[in-house]
């Protein structure tokens, strides 16, 4: 019985590990996720959110401006791989019309004391569970982070991403955007 026992043990624990690991390696691939509506990204930018001061915004204040929205979490190791690259395409692409937001499903004090460590160049705003699965309707159909939608200037839905952008690919996307 005992080495029986260990066989069944041992077979559990290669599953777990074969599993952990097919979980890793699709979270570690970015996939893109299907264009949703524009009445998507009107929902969007009506979305009463707060930024770490309390303050309501919504994303309409940035009408006009190609948007790049990413969902994220401070608890979120590839969003904040991610995040240093956004500030970087925020500064280059700031004068061209282009504002990155985050939209964080963290609480005010674990943004603040994220943005101790990693300074943003750009606006961070807290959502909800709500708001993660308002996300579906932009094709987050996982519900997964980082998801991160791009609106072009006349509010239409671009490009979104499921999982790490890497910083050239998204810069890709933003220069057509911008020269269009």
């Amino acid at each position: 019985m005992k080495p029986r026992g260990n066989w069944l043990l041992l077979g559990a624990v290669t599953l777990l590990a074969i599993a952990a690991g097919y979980h890793l390696a699709q979270t570690e691939r970015p996939t893109e996720t299907p264009v949703a509506s524009s009445t998507s990204a009107l929902a969007l930018m009506n979305i009463p959110l707060v930024d770490t001061q309390g303050q309501v915004k919504r994303l309409s204040q940035w009408h006009g401006r190609i948007l790049v929205v990413n969902y994220w979490a401070t608890w979120c190791f590839p969003c904040r791989e991610e995040m240093p690259g956004f500030s970087r395409l925020q500064e280059k692409y700031r004068d061209k019309g282009v504002q990155f937001v985050g939209i964080s499903i963290d609480d005010a004090a674990k943004i603040i004391e994220f943005q101790k460590d990693t300074p943003v160049s750009y606006p961070l705003l807290i959502g909800g569970m709500t708001t993660m699965t308002d996300s579906a309707k932009l094709g987050n159909s996982r519900q997964a982070l980082p998801f991160t939608v791009v609106v072009d200037r006349d509010g239409n839905l671009a490009k979104s991403k499921l999982g790490r952008w890497h910083e050239a690919d998204l810069e890709s996307t933003l220069a057509k955007l911008v020269s269009r």
